[in-house]
């Protein structure tokens, strides 16, 4: 989450992080409502200062464990996981790694709808930080002057699939994260359609201080978006990238065994009509996501040759280029 003041014309180019995981201890030191505060406590600083600011806010829920803040403990007690389209379904024609995954059991699926109440309680304080923030914003006159961005850094995914708790993969559940904005000049209440990417923050933060984005810069501004307006190169595809995919545990919260269904290294592109993936291996896949959203049916073998060589073509493109120039014309074309 980052909260943005629109004061334009700064010199500022970075924000400044709070929190970090932690032990709880104690109620009173239980790390979302520590890093709600710390939060609280920069915003009442930099509106005293009357100087720009840009608050970024990470907060731990609902990574595992997701422990939840003591008055939200016993909430939820009958909550089960989503069972979406995909829900322990196989894949047809799926890729070796995706074909050795077995159907989860009984056992599985229960452990799955605890650690989803886990989640969801989890994320109760986060969603109390949240409100807080926007309150004080209101208090200190803040509000209509800054942007409140929230976002995450990835999707989940709990038995889509078949597969273990994880998010590697290059299916939606993985992939697709809220973006929810609120500030100066943003419509209220309108949902935008167009496809955006988590490297387009850093260009939109940069132009909302006034600076114009550097040429290295990959991703595209997204503030014409937030104002309802139309972009000249509108984002077209997204790239998805896995590597080190090599079963050796890491300090990754979510970490997933091969057993469980990590997916070899690949690379992706995802457009609004289609996904489509590359294995190191040298397996493939191409979901039809107008015919199948629910990305079940590996389609790859009845793609027209000339059309598999074109969506290759944009995938390498999109993996090779490194200036905002020639990402773009790879991500609009």
């Amino acid at each position: 989450m980052w909260l943005t003041t629109g004061i334009r014309n700064t010199t500022t180019r970075c924000g400044r992080t709070v929190g970090s995981p932690g032990t709880v201890t104690a109620p009173r030191g239980y790390l979302t409502g520590v890093i709600s505060r710390k939060a609280t406590r920069f915003i009442e600083r930099a509106a005293g200062s009357g100087r720009p600011f840009l608050l970024e806010v990470a907060t731990f829920a609902p990574h595992r464990p997701a422990t939840p803040a003591p008055r939200d403990v016993n909430k939820f007690r009958r909550l089960k996981a989503p069972h979406t389209r995909s829900f322990n379904k196989p894949v047809a024609h799926a890729s070796r790694w995706l074909r050795t995954v077995p159907a989860l059991s009984r056992a599985e699926v229960s452990r799955m709808d605890e650690r989803f109440r886990g989640r969801v309680r989890s994320v109760q304080a986060v969603d109390r930080m949240v409100g807080r923030l926007r309150r004080q914003l209101r208090a200190l006159g803040l509000a209509r002057n800054t942007y409140f961005v929230f976002s995450s850094d990835n999707g989940f995914h709990l038995g889509e699939h078949r597969l273990r708790p994880g998010k590697r993969t290059a299916f939606d559940t993985d992939i697709r994260v809220p973006l929810i904005v609120a500030g100066p000049g943003v419509p209220a209440g309108r949902r935008v359609t167009a496809m955006t990417a988590s490297i387009d923050l850093c260009p939109t933060f940069e132009e909302i201080a006034g600076l114009r984005p550097g040429k290295r810069v990959d991703g595209i501004s997204m503030l014409r978006l937030w104002h309802g307006r139309k972009v000249k190169h509108p984002r077209k595809a997204v790239l998805v990238e896995h590597h080190n995919s090599d079963g050796r545990k890491s300090n990754d919260p979510d970490y997933q065994a091969n057993r469980h269904g990590d997916p070899p290294d690949y690379a992706a592109i995802r457009t609004r009509r289609a996904l489509y993936v590359e294995y190191a291996d040298g397996e493939r896949e191409y979901y039809n996501l107008r015919k199948d959203p629910a990305e079940l049916n590996n389609r790859v073998r009845r793609v027209p040759k000339a059309k598999l060589v074109t969506i290759r073509a944009r995938l390498h493109a999109m993996q090779r280029c490194h200036t905002a120039a020639s990402c773009r014309r790879a991500a609009s074309r």
